[in-house]
């Protein structure tokens, strides 16, 4: 089975003044359906830097990137646009849902964008709401959440499209324990339950241990010998 994400030689340098920072060399990663891999490694390892290649937000200087077989950097900025929100879910540390608009209106965001009828997108939101226990905040603005609640809305928003590929940057990192556990949780649940391939980046040892597998990056390598990440 192709995997759902593939990496294949991705090269990416930053250039700042006369300094030059390799992000990620030589760079190979696959992530198949129902998959959960954690992302880890220190601050400046790349962590994010293959999260934003690999949801098409940055351009790789050289290798190819695919997602569902799909060259995410063969196509136009408005095509890769598209397949992103039809093919990808995005979760953020910073939540990054629009203050004016309710729950139910940031989780149908990404449809109505995408043409999707009001009415209908607003129904598929409100069942995700539901299923990230928030079907009693449907009608609640960001600032009457707490930071737990606007993840959550965060969470139902990257599924609302349907995507086939969660990228999660640091997702716990503005959570406390309680609330952390609720979102890994249902991370978790993306890919044993729905079958998504679920990449997170996170410093966090115990977030770190929801995930199926575990790649350790230094200076734009993966650690040789990747580690399982712990049973749950």
């Amino acid at each position: 089975m192709e995997p759902v994400l593939q990496l294949a030689g991705v090269n990416k340098t930053y250039r700042i003044g006369d300094e030059q920072t390799r992000a990620l060399v030589d760079f190979d990663f696959d992530v198949s359906a129902g998959e959960f891999v954690v992302v880890t490694g220190p601050s400046g390892a790349g962590k994010s830097t293959l999260l934003h290649i690999a949801g098409g937000l940055d351009a790789p200087d050289t290798g190819v990137v695919s997602v569902n077989g799909q060259d995410v950097w063969s196509v136009s900025a408005g095509a890769r646009a598209a397949f992103r929100r039809r093919n990808l879910g995005f979760v953020f540390q910073f939540f990054n849902l629009v203050p004016m608009l309710t729950a139910v209106q940031n989780v149908s965001l990404p449809l109505v964008l995408d043409g999707t009828a009001a009415r209908v997108a607003d129904a598929r939101a409100e069942a995700l709401l539901e299923r990230v226990g928030l079907g009693d905040r449907t009608g609640h603005r960001p600032a009457e959440l707490s930071g737990g609640q606007m993840q959550r809305v965060a969470v139902a928003r990257a599924l609302v499209a349907g995507p086939s590929l969660i990228l999660a940057d640091e997702p716990t990192g503005n959570l406390d324990s309680h609330s952390s556990a609720e979102v890994l949780d249902l991370l978790r649940s993306l890919s044993d339950e729905d079958g998504a391939a679920v990449v997170m980046v996170t410093h966090d040892r115990t977030a770190a241990s929801y995930g199926s597998r575990e790649v350790h990056l230094v200076d734009g390598h993966a650690r040789a010998d990747d580690v399982a990440a712990g049973e749950r």
